[in-house]
C-alpha cells in the first residue's frame, strides 16, 4: 500500500466504525509527521492513547492522486456526518447541481464520484457543527493551511470551494465568485456560492454552471499565485456569512 492509498483506507474504516470507536493507528503508514496528522484529520479520526485512532463524528475525505476536481465544503453538518455523505441534507442543492453539470452520475455517492469521475471531496474545516457560525476565522485559516498541504501532495487539477465565507476569512476578505488569483498547493481555485437550501436565491442552474466551469479548469490566461497562505483575520475573529446570515455548513 502506498501513502496515497491511506486516505481511502481511513474512509472505509470510518464508515465501519461508530463515533468514538477505536482503530489501530498502524494503518497510517506515512513517515512525514505533518502529512500523517493531516491525513488522520481528513480521514475523520483523532489520535488516541495506546497507538489507536478515535473515530470522530464528522466526514472522511474521499481523495486520491489524479483528481479532476477537489470539492471543498465549509464544514460538515451533523446531519451529513451521521449520513456519511457530504451535502446530504435533502434541501441542499449540491448533488442536483452536480448531476446537472455532468460532473457526477450518481446521487449522493462520493465513492462513485471519486472512482468514476475523479471528483474528490473534503472540507475546509473537518469539525461538524449545526451551523457555520460556530466556526471562527482561526478554524478557517488552519483549514486552508491543511488544504494547501493536501493539494501539494495529491496535485488535483482544480479545487472548487463551495461557500465564500471561509475563503474570505482565511485568504481574501474581498473575494468574489469565480477563479481566484491564489492557488492551493499549486492547484487553481474556483470559488462558488454555498449550495445550502438557506441560500435559495442561488438557483440549481447557477450552481451547476459554477461546477461545470470549475471542472473545465481555468482559462489559459489565468496564472494563480503559488499558494493561498492566509493573509488576514477579519475584525472580531469570525467571518460574516455569504448572504448576510449564518448558513448551514456547506456539506449539510
Amino acid at each position: 500500500m502506498s501513502e496515497t492509498d491511506v486516505p481511502m483506507v481511513l474512509w472505509r474504516l470510518h464508515r465501519r466504525t461508530d463515533p468514538g470507536g477505536l482503530v489501530d493507528a498502524s494503518v497510517v503508514a506515512i513517515d512525514d509527521a505533518q502529512r500523517s496528522a493531516d491525513v488522520i484529520e481528513g480521514g475523520g479520526f483523532e489520535p488516541a492513547e495506546g497507538g489507536m485512532l478515535r473515530r470522530c463524528r464528522t466526514l472522511a475525505d474521499t481523495v486520491a492522486p489524479g483528481l479532476r476536481l477537489l470539492m471543498v465544503g465549509l464544514n460538515p453538518s451533523l446531519y451529513a456526518a451521521d449520513a456519511g455523505v457530504g451535502f446530504a441534507r435533502p434541501g441542499n442543492r449540491f448533488w442536483p447541481a452536480a448531476l446537472a453539470a455532468g460532473i457526477v452520475t450518481a446521487d449522493r455517492d462520493p465513492l462513485d464520484a471519486l472512482d468514476r469521475h475523479r471528483v474528490g471531496m473534503t472540507d475546509l474545516v473537518k469539525r461538524a457543527t449545526v451551523a457555520a457560525d460556530e466556526l471562527t476565522a482561526t478554524d478557517y485559516i488552519a483549514g486552508v493551511e491543511r488544504l494547501d498541504r493536501l493539494c501539494r501532495w495529491l496535485s488535483p487539477a482544480a479545487v472548487c470551494v463551495a461557500g465564500l465565507t471561509g475563503w474570505r476569512a482565511a485568504v481574501d476578505r474581498k473575494a468574489v465568485g469565480g477563479w481566484q488569483p491564489d492557488a492551493l498547493g499549486g492547484a487553481p481555485v474556483y470559488l462558488m456560492p454555498n449550495p445550502s437550501g438557506l441560500n435559495a436565491r442561488v438557483s440549481v442552474d447557477q450552481l451547476a454552471a459554477d461546477l461545470a466551469r470549475a471542472a473545465m479548469g481555468p482559462s489559459p490566461g489565468l496564472t494563480p499565485l503559488p499558494t493561498a497562505a492566509p493573509r488576514r483575520t477579519p475584525r472580531g475573529g469570525t467571518p460574516s456569512a455569504d448572504r448576510g446570515r449564518a448558513p448551514r455548513p456547506d456539506r449539510s
